[in-house]
């Protein structure tokens, strides 16, 4: 098990100001900080998020009996987020199961859940989220950028391949878990590709995925573009200074093929069944159940 480190929280179950805007969630939830999974492009590196040892994950102290506590006060319900900042599955999940107790309170108190992750490890909790499904939304988001396996490996060299991560979703979705794919980031020049685009929606669809969320483009500020320039200038020599004259300080770097690419996604979504528009899935996935249901003391 890699090194842990414990941090002082105060809350951790928080309220989203704008929850239409991603994924419909209410709350968001981050037990764990920083992570291990090394991927190049995080922007959680940035400077801004105040991280300076990002690489090794952090426990909130008392994780669980602060949950159970907001959880307990709470008077409306609604969907938890996890995962924005630090995946809620990284190598010490394994042994800590803080994010499967997690998911026990989530259930307990009646409440939906959204879950970001990089890591199959989410297909052992597949028996917790299928209980939460019957009363509250449940939301599973892999995050794929790439079919090639090699290519993972250099872009996000200690996660789950990508293989694994389609197998978790099929092991998911046969337990009636709804799922789908975070297509994000795709890097311009790296992974932007019309071949690799449609290989991870093909294989999403095979996978029983629901939707597929794009992001044709990256982000870049402090902290995270030294990070991922200093990354690129070892695997793909010369391609740092090719984003440095494109971009030099802009926090968005789009892709220069995002227009032609989201014209492919697009309609191979529309010939797969895929949804890809934010409020059609956030209403998919929460059909049948009520958005936020008012529970007195």
């Amino acid at each position: 098990m890699p090194p842990m480190e414990t941090i002082p929280a105060k809350t951790i179950v928080a309220r989203v100001k704008k929850p239409s805007d991603w994924f419909g969630a209410q709350y968001n939830m981050n037990i764990y900080r920083g992570c291990t999974h090394g991927c190049i492009y995080c922007d959680s590196r940035s400077e801004c998020y105040g991280d300076k040892n990002f690489d090794t994950v952090k426990v909130k102290e008392n994780a669980l009996e602060i949950i159970r506590d907001e959880l307990r006060r709470k008077v409306k319900t609604g969907v938890i987020a996890t995962g924005a900042m630090s995946d809620p599955y990284n190598p010490l999940e394994h042994t800590l199961k803080l994010t499967r107790r997690a998911l026990e309170l989530v259930n307990a108190y009646e409440f939906g859940v959204a879950i970001a992750t990089k890591s199959a490890l989410v297909a052992r909790d597949a028996d917790i989220l299928q209980d939460i499904g019957e009363h509250s939304p449940v939301l599973v988001k892999m995050t794929i950028t790439t079919a090639d396996e090699d290519l993972c490996k250099k872009l996000e060299p200690h996660v789950s391949g990508t293989a694994e991560r389609f197998e978790a979703m099929r092991t998911l979705t046969e337990r009636g878990v709804y799922c789908g794919v975070l297509m994000m980031p795709i890097l311009p020049f790296v992974n932007d590709t019309e071949e690799n685009i449609t290989e991870i929606l093909a294989r999403a669809k095979k996978a029983g995925a629901r939707f597929c969320y794009p992001a044709f483009g990256m982000t870049l500020r402090r902290g995270n573009r030294e990070y991922y320039y200093d990354q690129l200038d070892e695997l793909l020599p010369g391609m740092a200074e090719r984003y440095a004259a494109r971009y030099g300080e802009d926090y968005g770097c789009p892709s220069p093929r995002a227009r032609k690419l989201w014209g492919v996604f697009k309609e191979r979504c529309q010939q797969l069944g895929l949804l890809y528009n934010m409020r059609d899935i956030v209403s998919q996935y929460m059909d049948g159940y009520e958005r936020e249901q008012l529970r007195l003391f």
